[in-house]
């Protein structure tokens, strides 16, 4: 059965890893639960970047494009409020910097929904602002209004604040990412992720969230050239953290263009593809073996224009109809996703009738089982867990095989 036939049927410059020193060990349980690392020194070497490998995990081997048994799935927010275990160290970690910023705590709530459904990626427990302070752009998170920067940039002067990024005060983050490779090793991927420049530069210009971004895209026009230079600095800087995350143990990265979509398509063309472009180039040369994912919230009208940033993954919203998608797309670039979230409060068979009706769409090659969005707070874990065993139970080799007899034949 062909392709096409299935889908009708269905409708991270010049960091030296070696000199990073972190403290590693084997897991030892503290007296407030939160599992710890004992101070000892190692050396970090660098993991290997090799191109594609039989031992690769499914999911990277699904973002390369090579023949799998069955979708590899994660869950974009896996770990989080909807998890009873989260909420309950929250309780004891109030500040959301102080558990996304400490080694233990990163560890320890990225490996929850690992120990509880046993997903094909492991994502760090991190937020695609947390390296902002590493190049000069300082912000608090506060309960109500969420992430704060005091001093927004918007002119040439607030350029001179940035520097280039120091990935020593990332350590965290390098460090949490070889520990969740040990932890995992090649039972699933470790995934590491990025801000995309023209999303992390809203945050910067506008000062927080908006819902506006009245600022930033006025910028656009009235000072053009303050924009790019913020961009082009955020492009070096997100393109060595990358690497750094590559180095620490990642095996594939996820760019957050979270707003992207609020641009139109030719605005995205000309303020968000050039700089995502340029992170692609950049990190290819440096870690040629990395799948790169580029996920956009609302990206129906930019599909064609994420392709063509080199990506290896598109990742789609629950919006796009992944025929559809797949069918734009074309066959020579993976994709991911796209279960509505919502579908997670539904009864189970309808969630599974969904999972299904998504991977027939997507076909037997080149598919990451994922969400379209984000889990949503007060998602059933039961829920969450019944996702996972569907997408384990999806046998490519006898799946496609029964959509074949089931297709209804027309009677002329």
């Amino acid at each position: 059965m062909s392709f096409s036939s299935l889908t009708s049927v269905c409708c991270s410059l010049g960091w030296n890893s070696s000199s990073l020193f972190v403290q590693l060990g084997s897991l030892s349980d503290s007296e407030n639960g939160v599992r710890t690392y004992p101070k000892r020194k190692f050396k970090l070497d660098r993991f290997p970047r090799a191109a594609s490998s039989s031992s690769d995990p499914l999911l990277v081997k699904a973002a390369k494009g090579d023949p799998v048994s069955r979708p590899p799935a994660w869950m974009m927010r896996q770990a989080g409020r909807y998890m009873a275990v989260y909420r309950k160290l929250a309780e004891k970690y109030p500040s959301f910097r102080e558990r996304s910023e400490t080694t233990d705590l990163i560890v320890e709530i990225s490996l929850q929904p690992w120990e509880a459904f046993h997903p094909d990626g492991v994502i760090i427990f991190s937020d695609i602002l947390t390296p902002l302070p590493a190049f000069g752009v300082p912000f608090d998170i506060e309960e109500v209004r969420g992430p704060v920067i005091q001093s927004p940039i918007r002119s040439k002067e607030g350029l001179k604040g940035l520097h280039p990024i120091d990935l020593e005060k990332l350590h965290f983050v390098g460090e949490s990412l070889r520990i969740l490779r040990q932890e995992v090793g090649e039972q699933a991927a470790v995934l590491g992720f990025v801000g995309a420049p023209w999303t992390i530069a809203t945050y910067i210009v506008e000062g927080g969230t908006t819902r506006t971004y009245t600022n930033i895209k006025s910028m656009c026009h009235t000072a053009p050239h303050i924009l790019k230079g913020l961009l082009s600095h955020l492009t070096r800087a997100i393109s060595d953290y990358i690497v750094f995350q590559v180095e620490s143990g990642a095996h594939c990265i996820q760019i957050f263009d979270s707003w992207g979509g609020q641009l139109p398509p030719d605005m995205w063309e000309r303020w968000s593809k050039p700089y995502i472009e340029e992170i692609v180039s950049a990190v290819r040369k440096r870690c040629p073996g990395t799948p790169l994912v580029l996920y956009i919230n609302g990206n129906g009208g930019l599909l064609e224009r994420m392709k063509g940033t080199g990506v290896d993954v598109i990742g789609l919203d629950w919006t796009v109809d992944m025929a559809d998608g797949r069918k734009r797309l074309g066959s020579g670039i993976s994709v991911q996703g796209n279960v509505d979230p919502a579908y997670l409060f539904s009864p189970l068979p309808a969630l599974t009738d969904e999972i299904q009706r998504v991977v027939r769409c997507a076909g037997p090659r080149g598919h990451i089982l994922n969400l379209g969005h984000g889990v949503l707070v007060g998602t059933p874990e039961e829920a969450v867990a019944h996702f996972f065993e569907v997408a384990r139970s999806l046998k490519f080799d006898t799946f496609f095989e029964d959509l074949a007899v089931e297709e209804p034949k027309l009677v002329v």
